[in-house]
């Protein structure tokens, strides 16, 4: 799969970490970097280029309606080769909830959702 481009930090919280973890290890390719499923308040943090994705299944402030999937919200990856991640998404079995398609804003993309229900857009690198 391709280099992910755009320099990013997302905080999201899974119900459990260990889905979250092979879900963006093994199908979009990120790397772990930190591994605290262990701990008493366990956190993971993965790395993607320049993308970096923490995971904790609840809030630094234990408020609880951080662990709910956002409504309305799209989480985009930028990718270099679209074809390759797609490609890497269906190889891997993933479920595609919108497959690549040319916008009227020029971008080509492809939508998935996470284990957790989080909205993601892969999208071509160089669409501005």
């Amino acid at each position: 799969m391709c280099h992910v481009t755009v320099a990013s930090t997302w905080e999201i919280f899974p119900d459990d970490l260990g889905p979250a973890i092979d879900f963006y290890t093994r199908v979009l390719g990120f790397d772990i970097i930190r591994d605290c499923r262990a701990d008493p308040d366990p956190y993971a943090a993965l790395r993607r280029g320049d993308a970096v994705i923490g995971l904790s299944p609840r809030s630094l402030t234990g408020d609880r309606r951080h662990r709910r999937p956002p409504v309305g919200v799209e989480l985009g990856i930028e990718v270099d080769d679209l074809d390759a991640a797609y490609a890497r998404v269906r190889t891997e079995g993933w479920r595609v909830e919108e497959p690549i398609t040319q916008r009227p804003w020029g971008v080509r993309d492809f939508r998935i959702l996470d284990p957790d229900a989080y909205y993601l857009c892969i999208r071509e690198h160089e669409y501005l």
